[in-house]
């Protein structure tokens, strides 16, 4: 593996789905490929289990910072988008309303 910015984009992915999830991702980073297309993504797939569904709002948000995330963990290095792009994406998930 070449060390790249792009393992920073990855490790970012990782953290976020981290802190999202509960726990480390490695178990559910698999199966991220079968919640495509991303009208089937749902929360309850991701979310910490121990915490109750927020409101619809913060649901959104959550569900762009899950979608940034698992661009974030694409095979593909170069395919990732780069921390400039990940950081005004994340900035834009946040000024959801």
């Amino acid at each position: 593996m070449k060390v790249t910015e792009k393992c920073d984009v990855y490790s970012f992915g990782v953290l976020a789905l981290e802190l999202i999830n509960g726990k480390h991702p490695s178990d559910i980073i698999p199966t991220l490929s079968t919640l495509f297309p991303w009208e089937n993504l749902l929360l309850n797939n991701v979310l910490d289990e121990r915490l109750p569904l927020p409101p619809p709002a913060i649901q959104d948000q959550l569900i762009a910072i899950i979608k940034l995330a698992i661009d974030c963990l694409d095979s593909n290095p170069e395919s990732r988008p780069t921390m400039n792009m990940v950081s005004h994406m994340f900035s834009a998930t946040t000024d959801l309303p």
